[in-house]
């Protein structure tokens, strides 16, 4: 009877070993925060998540970000407030590709760092882990900034009510040295269908309430207490930029004025003139004047 009841207490530990081994496991130990001044959060193979510090960083300056001046001193505010200990909201920027969003939450990065910014960057697919990583950096002196970059959601993915937890509606209090900034395309992150329309309820007085769909869709989104949207430049920003990213470059002022040309065919042929586009062709430009 006594070796039975061990091989069923042996059997019952491979069971729950096999079982944790497939959960999400915590963070690893905390990692070295004087290494850097943002990490990437990953969760290993063994369910493990770690804060990887990221070596090296692209620099990014508030003043090299053209065009996009009423966004930037919304999001530079924001962001002084938060360093600052003063009340500062989560940001959602959406709007065209290649605008600027990231690069504009890389430039305060830099410009706040040395005042205890520091950015965490979370995947989508690992959203899951948000109270963790929260839990982790609550008890630290410095101000952390988690991002998440082109954010999108499809029906039912388990990031998205993580998402909406931390951001507002969970029984945990908000942890004041900590707020999300993310990127999208969409405004609601969601995928937005012509048949959510017909949700829409008519009332005999005339008003029109949205239905359980639209409200579900817009219930993530409206937790961001600051929103800003990014337009498509026109021709001239298009090229205003362009000459910003030529001259960091070192292209002389005739130069740029002459690669002008060159600049709005490249534009026609990637079918945008984005800031990414802008910095793809000086780039290009630059590579080839200094062979």
């Amino acid at each position: 009877m006594q070796e039975k009841f061990e091989h069923l207490i042996e059997r019952a530990e491979q069971l729950i070993a096999r079982i944790e081994s497939v959960l999400p496991q915590p963070l690893a130990a905390p990692p070295d925060w004087n290494a850097s001044i943002a990490w990437r959060y990953r969760r290993r193979s063994s369910g493990h998540g770690t804060l990887e510090p990221v070596r090296h960083l692209a620099p990014m300056a508030l003043e090299a970000l053209r065009e996009i001046d009423v966004q930037k001193e919304r999001i530079e505010r924001n962001t002084r407030q938060f360093v600052e200990g003063k009340p500062a909201n989560n940001v959602l920027l959406t709007g065209a590709r290649g605008t600027g969003k990231s690069s504009l939450i890389r430039a305060c990065l830099h410009a706040f760092a040395p005042q205890g910014l520091r950015l965490i960057e979370v995947d989508k697919a690992d959203l899951t882990d948000l109270p963790d990583i929260v839990e982790v950096v609550s008890a630290r002196p410095e101000k952390f900034i988690v991002f998440s970059d082109d954010l999108s959601f499809d029906e039912g993915e388990p990031g998205y009510k993580a998402l909406k937890s931390i951001l507002d509606g969970s029984v945990a209090a908000a942890t004041p040295n900590v707020l999300v900034y993310a990127t999208s395309n969409r405004r609601h992150l969601l995928p937005e269908y012509m048949k959510d329309n017909l949700t829409y309820q008519h009332t005999e007085d005339g008003e029109v309430h949205p239905g359980e769909v639209i409200e579900e869709k817009i219930s993530l989104s409206e937790r961001f207490g600051l929103w800003v949207s990014f337009y498509p430049f026109s021709q001239a920003e298009y090229l205003s930029i362009v000459g910003e990213w030529l001259a960091s470059f070192g292209i002389a002022r005739d130069a740029i004025e002459a690669a002008r040309p060159e600049a709005l065919v490249w534009a026609l042929e990637r079918g945008s003139r984005s800031g990414r586009v802008a910095y793809q062709f000086a780039r290009d430009y630059a590579g080839r004047s200094a062979a």
